[in-house]
C-alpha cells in the first residue's frame, strides 16, 4: 500500500515544480559528502548509470520508474528508494503525469562513520522501494537541513546534520538487517591516506604505484579495503571526483571542451563517454536542466 505523503516538500521544490523540467542540486562546501538533488520531469530521462555513494530520495508526484538488480522497479508518492553504491540503474517517470522528486546522495565513507558500533562493512539494502514514515522524516529534515547550510550557515549546523545522518544511517541498518562486526580491523588510516591522495590527483591522475608508496599496502589489498569503506574502488572514486568537479564546470557555465580539459579528461569525448554512464545524460542536456531550474 502507499504510504501517502504528509510531510510538506522541502523548501524551495514548489519553484521548481513550475517548470516542465529541471534539476537543481543543493551542495554545502562544508560539507562535500552530502549532495541534494529535486527533480521533475516527463517520460524517460536517465540512461544506466552507476553513482560512487548511496543515493536515498523521496517520490513527491507521479511514478519512479527505474531498472535496477535485474528487475522494473516502481516507486509511487511517499515511497523511499534506496540505491546502493556502484549498483548500475536507469531512471524516468512512469506515468503520463510528471515526476517529481527527491534524492540525497551520501558518500559511503560517511554512512562507514556513522554506523552504529563503529565502522564496518557497508548496510544493503536489498528491495530498493520503501514505505517507512520515520524513514522518510528523517530523509525531509536532511534535505530542509542542506538547503539551511547552504543559504545561511551556522555554527550548530554539524550537530543537526549529524543527529540526522545518524537517522538515516540507523534506517538503512534496520532495513538491511546489518549487525556491527566485531574483531575485523580495516586499514583505515592508509585507505584515509589513499582517498587523500586521489583528492589532489583530480587533474593530474595518480598511480597504483604511487598509492602503494603512500599507504604501505601493496594495491590489491588496498583496492578491497578501499571497497569495504568507500562502496567503490580507488580508480572509479577518482573518476567520480573528475566528473563531479566537471559537473560544477559546466553549471559555471564554462564551454565542455574548457571542461574537460580542466578536469583531467583527454577530450570533450572522452568526458561525454563517462560523464553519461555516471549521471544518465550527456553533460549538455545536464547543462540545459540546470539551466531551467529558477535563478
Amino acid at each position: 500500500m502507499t504510504d501517502p505523503v504528509d510531510h510538506p516538500a522541502p523548501g524551495g521544490l514548489e519553484r521548481l515544480c513550475q517548470n516542465d523540467e529541471s534539476i537543481r542540486m543543493i551542495r554545502a562546501e562544508t560539507h562535500p559528502e552530502l549532495e541534494a538533488l529535486h527533480a521533475r520531469f516527463s517520460g524517460d530521462v536517465f540512461e544506466p548509470h552507476r553513482h560512487d555513494s548511496y543515493g536515498i530520495g523521496v517520490t513527491l508526484g507521479g511514478v519512479q520508474r527505474f531498472f535496477y538488480r535485474g528487475e522494473e522497479r516502481r516507486s509511487l508518492p511517499g515511497q523511499i528508494l534506496v540505491l546502493h553504491p556502484d549498483e548500475e540503474h536507469d531512471g524516468g517517470a512512469g506515468s503520463d503525469a510528471s515526476l517529481v522528486y527527491t534524492m540525497l546522495y551520501v558518500s559511503p565513507a560517511l554512512v562507514a562513520q556513522a554506523l552504529p558500533g563503529g565502522r564496518g562493512s557497508l548496510p544493503f539494502v536489498r528491495d530498493p522501494v520503501l514505505s517507512d514514515p520515520t524513514f522518510r522524516s528523517g530523509l525531509t529534515g536532511a534535505f530542509s537541513a542542506l538547503e539551511t547550510v547552504t543559504a545561511t550557515p551556522q555554527p550548530e549546523d554539524d550537530l543537526a546534520l549529524t543527529a540526522l545522518l545518524a537517522g538515516i544511517t540507523d534506517a538503512l541498518c534496520r532495513h538491511s538487517g546489518f549487525r556491527p562486526q566485531a574483531g575485523r580491523a580495516l586499514p583505515l588510516r592508509q585507505v584515509e591516506q589513499a582517498r587523500a591522495l586521489l583528492e589532489a590527483s583530480v587533474e593530474t591522475g595518480v598511480s597504483a604505484a604511487a598509492l602503494e608508496a603512500v599507504t604501505g599496502l601493496d594495491r590489491f589489498s588496498l583496492s578491497r579495503a578501499f571497497r569495504s569503506i568507500h562502496g567503490t574502488s580507488p580508480h572509479r572514486y577518482l573518476l567520480m571526483r573528475r566528473l563531479s568537479f566537471a559537473r560544477r564546470l559546466i553549471e559555471r557555465g564554462l564551454p565542455l571542451a574548457r571542461v574537460a580539459a580542466e578536469a583531467g579528461f583527454a577530450d570533450q569525448s572522452h568526458l561525454t563517454r563517462h560523464f553519461k554512464k555516471a549521471f544518465g545524460l550527456t553533460p549538455g542536456r545536464w547543462n540545459s536542466l540546470s539551466l531551467a531550474r529558477p535563478g
